[in-house]
């Protein structure tokens, strides 16, 4: 009995998604995302907010974008991502759809059906891409892991939602996890 084929996609396919759908390409494959959480919408815009307030501040050429937010990493692959939090600051690489080529800064926010998909697959496709920083907000074990891109790997930092956390892309931010989250009510 012959094996079945796995199906490969291709960006086609992705963009042909209807608009209702959430979902990532990587290496041929779709990765359909659920509706996140209140407490990972909480986080990301205080942080999406604090970003954006830190570059206008500066009079930055940075952009930043929340998800949804389509990312191709490569021009030469079918990958496109949707991360949390986009950082770019080539504007060259901003598209009519979104970034083609690697951001300066990703944020991935953990649901609790994607946690592998953000500590394994993404980091590898990321560094892979260029991404010169990479964090992981993780709200249940209320832990941010750090990843700062040197030349072709990772060197990874771990903080609590207590830390005050460097952005290395940025050398005058640095992020108050604890302030960042005081006004996010408990579940009520």
């Amino acid at each position: 009995m012959p094996l079945l084929k796995e199906q490969i996609y291709t960006e086609d396919d992705y963009w042909n998604l209807p608009e209702n759908v959430r979902a990532e390409l990587i290496d041929g494959k779709i990765y359909y995302m659920s509706a996140p959480s209140r407490i990972h919408q909480e986080i990301l815009s205080n942080l999406f907010t604090e970003i954006k307030l830190h570059i206008r501040s500066k009079h930055g050429s940075c952009r930043v974008y929340p998800a949804p937010f389509a990312v191709k990493l490569r021009k030469d692959k079918d990958n496109t991502v949707e991360p949390d939090i986009t950082v770019v600051c080539d504007r060259s690489k901003l598209t009519e759809k979104g970034c083609t080529g690697a951001p300066d800064w990703i944020i991935e926010i953990v649901s609790p059906g994607t946690s592998s998909h953000d500590y394994v697959r993404k980091l590898n496709l990321y560094a892979d891409a260029g991404v010169r920083e990479y964090w992981i907000i993780d709200p249940a074990r209320e832990s941010i892991f750090v990843y700062h891109l040197e030349q072709t790997r990772f060197n990874a930092a771990a903080y609590t939602f207590c830390d005050k956390i460097p952005v290395s892309i940025f050398n005058d931010l640095i992020i108050d996890f604890a302030e960042l989250i005081a006004d996010i009510p408990a579940n009520e």
